[in-house]
């Protein structure tokens, strides 16, 4: 069974944007606004993560909500203007972090995913090793020989798609729509920019892997 997330929040933009976020990471979510908080953060109710969007009015809610989270005991992770964090960050317990208001998606995929790691509450054990690789499917992390790879996250998720499906190719437009997402508009050869930055960090010997299929896209060769 997959993670379960909460998202309250009152603006349409993060709404959104962390719908595109949950939907890759493959969470399940229930959402709703700040009025509906307590039906939705009922007792009895299990989440693995609470995300909240502490802003305007809906700041004034953030005490409660923090009673309501400790309650369920789960973190939280709150929506922020750059504005407020200094003040914000002094009004937080150890199990919750924040996230700037217009924030990147990539960074909004981090901050999640670190606080379901950092809990220990993602799935662990999960791991696919090629050669000296190991991709740790539970904590978003590569390592080559034992050493980490600073991978962007859609780097980390062209890597990890690709060598999940080995000997499939798939088109350009195909790992958009994965990777990226079916609302991406950008040029599919934003896709061959982070195969090359993949095969960079990957050394030699394990980009001869992630082999290019002329006109038509890449794979994952297993052998």
């Amino acid at each position: 069974m997959g993670k379960r997330v909460a998202f309250i929040a009152d603006s349409l933009d993060n709404a959104y944007k962390f719908q595109q976020v949950f939907a890759k990471l493959e969470l399940e979510v229930s959402a709703g606004s700040t009025m509906q908080m307590k039906k939705l953060l009922a007792p009895g109710q299990s989440f693995d993560l609470v995300v909240f969007e502490a802003r305007g009015t809906a700041v004034a809610n953030l005490p409660e909500m923090q009673l309501l989270v400790q309650e369920l005991g789960c973190p939280l992770l709150v929506i922020a203007d750059a504005a407020e964090l200094d003040q914000m960050s002094l009004k937080l317990g150890p199990s919750c972090d924040l996230v700037v208001h217009g924030a990147t998606s990539e960074e909004c995929a981090y901050r999640v995913r670190a606080k379901l790691v950092d809990s220990g509450l993602s799935e662990g054990g999960e791991t696919i090793v090629v050669d000296s690789m190991v991709i740790n499917l539970a904590t978003y992390q590569v390592t080559v020989a034992d050493s980490p790879v600073d991978f962007t996250y859609l780097e980390y998720a062209l890597l990890a798609f690709l060598v999940r499906h080995p000997g499939h190719t798939f088109s350009r437009d195909a790992l958009l729509q994965h990777v990226w997402g079916f609302d991406y508009y950008g040029g599919s050869r934003t896709v061959d920019v982070h195969v090359r930055r993949i095969r960079a960090k990957l050394g030699p010997e394990l980009a001869q892997h992630l082999e290019t299929v002329r006109g038509v896209g890449y794979l994952w060769s297993a052998s």
